[in-house]
């Protein structure tokens, strides 16, 4: 039995070091693919806006003065510019659950937060199980994804203080919408909400009307869609992921061997002993 559990944990110890390559592959093809998707947020999220300036509310925009302009255009480069660098820092520490220890927030020159949540699992020295990387992996793509939420909540409020955006549309209803996508984008534009939403109107008018929205939802898969390079970048993840899936079923098999063998030497232990 001892022969039989040693030949298993060598078969296990070989896939944890398996994993630990795959761990530092993953590190360095996350890096590249963040670095991408960085360039590629500030393009759509620049492209995006536009379209909602020019073409969701241009009356609104024109009616903003030469120097209101620049800064809204000055604010969206910094909120791009602190995404870019917050992606990045995904690498290094993945996020706990929401409402965990260890938050930290970031203030803007705009007088808002921006959110990160920090965990401690760092892929290049704790990552030798197979299910430890793949919750690094799942926990760095929540984070991914919020923080293109967070970017489209924090640019659809920048728009709303501009007078931009209508400001008596809540950021609750824009969250409601923000899986609603319209297939009549303005312009064909991706990463957009295109909704009709009710606008209450005062109590001496008996009937509401409808109001149409037009607000970002930056999403990963529009991002990837709609950029051939970040597409490119995230199919040289893909294959180490498969690998991973394939080492972690192995993995568990060998752990359930080891389940067992011990259990068949305890049954016969007590056994023998009576």
């Amino acid at each position: 039995m001892a022969r039989a559990i040693e030949a298993i944990e060598r078969d296990m110890a070989a896939m944890e070091e398996s994993v630990k390559a795959i761990a530092s592959e993953l590190h360095t093809a996350y890096t590249s693919y963040l670095k991408c998707l960085g360039q590629s947020v500030q393009q759509q999220l620049i492209s995006a806006t536009y379209n909602i300036c020019t073409q969701g509310y241009p009356e609104s925009f024109l009616q903003l003065s030469f120097s209101q302009r620049q800064q809204v255009q000055k604010a969206l480069r910094r909120l791009v510019k602190q995404t870019q660098e917050q992606l990045l820092s995904h690498l290094e520490v993945a996020p706990q659950e929401e409402g965990g220890e260890g938050e930290e927030r970031e203030e803007g020159e705009e007088g808002e937060e921006l959110f990160t949540q920090h965990s401690t699992l760092n892929t290049q020295h704790s990552a030798n199980k197979p299910e430890e990387l793949m919750q690094w992996q799942k926990q760095l793509e929540g984070a991914i994804a919020q923080t293109l939420e967070t970017l489209s909540q924090k640019t659809n409020r920048l728009l709303q203080q501009a007078g931009i955006l209508p400001n008596n549309i809540s950021t609750s209803i824009l969250e409601v919408a923000k899986n609603e996508i319209s297939t009549e984008a303005i312009d064909n534009s991706p990463n957009l909400l295109n909704l009709l939403v009710e606008n209450n109107n005062p109590p001496e008018l008996s009937e509401s009307t409808m109001l149409q929205i037009v607000a970002l939802n930056l999403r990963v898969s529009d991002i990837e869609f709609n950029d051939p390079r970040v597409m490119s970048e995230r199919n040289q993840i893909r294959p180490l992921l498969s690998r991973l899936n394939t080492i972690g079923r192995e993995y568990q098999k060998k752990q359930r061997e080891r389940v067992i063998v011990e259990a068949e030497a305890a049954w016969r232990r007590s056994w023998d002993e009576e």
